[in-house]
């Protein structure tokens, strides 16, 4: 994927020093003196223009949120939509945070246990076979992900590509790991109201499309009060 970006597009980048993180592996283990609050940390894996992280961060002004790309234009486009969004609302930045990074390295940027919550929106689907390691659904990418999330550590997984979310499924599975709210068409009875669409999501959408979406149960504590809520509903 190649970007058309603005000339001196690092150097706006550069003067952005309140939201944009160009060395992110610099905090390592140190996230929360970077928000300067122990809160939850929420992290997007492939942000794009920024729609969902931005409006994310503004409702939920209690959790600490991190979006992630690896291209410069991007972190651009996704910095002039944090600002428009809480300009807006007459809103500050300090819940929020662009990294530039390569997911790949994933783990020298966040320490064990450091993030509660990773993001997959509409990721690239890879579909030949042959790139499969690529998706970022890949048991190799999953490992990381578990590596650095805690005990209440989850995935929520989004995207429009049937065959990519079959791909998931499979791969959650074949790691034994729990999986709940599984979807095969998310807003077939109108767009969810409950939960932050992106970008790709309202287009998607009015084209009539479906889209896949689960959550991932990772921690301990956040497997246990998913079985005491199943034992509620048994009970019930």
């Amino acid at each position: 994927m190649r970007l058309r970006g603005r000339k001196g597009i690092r150097e706006s980048l550069e003067r952005q020093e309140d939201l944009v993180i160009l060395q992110p592996s610099q905090w390592k283990g140190r996230w929360s003196e970077y928000f300067g609050n122990s809160n939850p940390i929420h992290v997007e894996l492939g942000m794009g223009k920024g729609k969902f992280i931005s409006d994310l961060s503004f409702a939920h002004p209690d959790i600490n949120y991190i979006g992630v790309d690896m291209y410069d234009e991007l972190i651009r486009r996704a910095s002039d939509k944090v600002r428009a969004v809480r300009e807006e609302h007459g809103a500050g930045l300090g819940n929020i945070a662009l990294a530039l990074m390569n997911i790949q390295t994933i783990e020298d940027v966040f320490a064990p246990g450091e993030l509660e919550r990773i993001y997959l929106n509409f990721s690239d689907p890879w579909p030949k076979k042959k790139h499969a390691r690529r998706r970022l659904t890949h048991s190799g990418f999953v490992n990381k992900y578990k590596s650095i999330l805690n005990n209440r550590g989850e995935i929520h997984f989004k995207t429009d590509s049937r065959s990519l979310f079959e791909f998931s499924l499979n791969s959650f599975a074949n790691m034994g790991l729990r999986m709940r709210n599984i979807s095969l068409d998310l807003h077939a009875n109108g767009l969810r109201e409950d939960l932050i669409p992106t970008e790709y999501e309202l287009k998607f959408v009015s084209q009539g499309m479906p889209i896949y979406r689960c959550e991932v149960v990772i921690g301990s504590q956040a497997l246990e009060e998913h079985e005491q809520y199943l034992e509620k509903e048994d009970n019930a």
